[in-house]
């Protein structure tokens, strides 16, 4: 049992409840491992029965997780509010941080001018009743998918809190607890818990360079899964982007699944080189995400969702009776940005640069004969034996990277860089300290 925290209880409820508080203060951080039941009841005289049922609801709401023969542990981002060191350590001074999975902040485009603009240009308060999806902000949304070749000319456009915040809400709309969700593996961690977090169940499916394997996915849908998550493009970890081929051939498998709820996830959008292959709507209930966080930043945690009428009208209504409503302010902000010409060539620099920067580095990477992958988006998953000895190897060389089991549900190991900040100059000498990480015996690393 931890040293910092002893568990307290005689119920199930009561046992939960302390441990919950434990995670909160901190006393256990993300990924500490729980006691084994038999040990914990033991030391708390209960019965196993009801540290199970202890450990079950808090695994239920996301808390926690069981992970085979690495036993119980603290889920990497629990569903429950903790301290920020308990969720995340920083790379400690002097590390080169790529762990991040964040834009770099020097190419954003910067929004006081837009804000300042916005003040001087404003009109009267908006009052409740008014407070919706802005029609003007649906209407530039709807040529700018469109143009992409995203076939929203019959969809319902509302607003949303950021890309997850939609998928949430998607989810919710349609499914209830218990229900499969197919997602990608490894896949988006915030997914990940956050299906945790709703009590749905996750159904993985495996991804390669050109997206969602097509037989993977078949056999998540042939195990129940009622929704299925896809990311479009800039596919987090791998960078993945759906192929026109393989769009077909997805397509073609959901058209068999027509009750099934197909949710694309373009949280990179503007930011990838690569074109969207678009899936939908090949389904009864289907919504595509683009939001904006990434292309212009997290401070502007906003998202234009496009789907079938059912699910437009599920998700506007529910934000109506709980949030209300995305503020029009940020509504506005995001129009003039859309329609600002120095913004839109700032965010396809910012395209271009994360392109060059991933680019370099999977060619010094190709160089020293590591595997990696990255076809879009501003991570590079690398595939390794061992994640925790290459986390700990390129440490000691002076770089923080994140280690793939914060991704990952059944796939094989890996570890992601983030390439934001890192300047082509920088490639060959990381690309070596990752061959040293990966491959310390000078074995060629086996091929997936």
């Amino acid at each position: 049992m931890s040293a910092q925290y002893q568990v307290s209880g005689d119920s199930a409820a009561e046992i939960s409840a302390s441990i919950e508080a434990g995670i909160v203060r901190g006393d256990w951080i993300a990924g500490a491992a729980l006691p084994p039941v038999r040990v914990l009841a033991g030391s708390l005289h209960v019965s196993p029965a009801t540290v199970a049922k202890a450990y079950q609801e808090l695994r239920q709401r996301g808390v926690i997780e069981t992970e085979g023969r690495r036993g119980t542990r603290v889920r990497s981002r629990p569903a429950v509010a903790v301290t920020r060191a308990a969720l995340r350590t920083p790379a400690p001074p002097g590390l080169r941080d790529l762990s991040t999975g964040e834009p770099d902040p020097h190419l954003l485009p910067p929004l006081a001018p837009a804000i300042a603009a916005l003040a001087a240009q404003s009109g009267p308060p908006q009052g409740y009743a008014s407070a919706v999806t802005m029609p003007e902000l649906a209407d530039a949304a709807r040529p700018r998918l469109l143009g992409e070749g995203i076939p929203v000319s019959g969809a319902v456009i509302v607003v949303t809190s950021g890309a997850l915040d939609s998928i949430e809400r998607v989810l919710t709309a349609h499914l209830r607890p218990g229900d499969g969700v197919a997602i990608e593996d490894p896949g988006w961690a915030a997914l990940i818990d956050l299906v945790a977090a709703l009590g749905l169940r996750a159904v993985p499916f495996a991804v390669d360079a050109e997206g969602p394997d097509p037989e993977a996915l078949a056999a998540a849908l042939r195990a129940g899964a009622r929704a299925v998550v896809i990311t479009v493009r800039a596919q987090n970890p791998t960078g993945a982007a759906v192929g026109a081929e393989r769009a077909v051939r997805l397509r073609e498998l959901l058209a068999g699944h027509p009750g099934v709820v197909v949710i694309e996830d373009d949280h990179a959008a503007e930011l990838a080189e690569h074109e969207p292959n678009c899936i939908g709507p090949v389904t009864g209930s289907w919504a595509f995400v683009r939001s904006a966080s990434k292309p212009f930043g997290p401070d502007l945690r906003i998202a234009v969702l496009a789907g079938d009428e059912t699910t437009a009208a599920r998700v506007a209504g529910r934000m109506r009776i709980g949030m209300g409503w995305v503020s029009t302010v940020l509504q506005r902000l995001l129009l003039r940005l859309w329609r600002d010409e120095a913004a839109t060539e700032l965010v396809a620099h910012a395209a271009r640069t994360y392109g060059e920067r991933r680019r370099a580095l999977q060619a010094a990477l190709r160089a020293e004969g590591v595997e990696a992958f990255g076809e879009t988006g501003i991570n590079v998953w690398v595939p390794v034996p061992d994640e925790t000895r290459a986390v700990a190897a390129l440490r000691d060389r002076g770089y923080a990277v994140a280690p793939g089991t914060l991704f990952r549900m059944g796939s094989p190991p890996g570890i992601r860089i983030t390439i934001s900040t890192l300047e082509p100059a920088e490639a060959t000498e990381l690309a070596g300290a990752v061959a040293a990480a990966v491959n310390p015996a000078g074995v060629a690393p086996p091929m997936r």
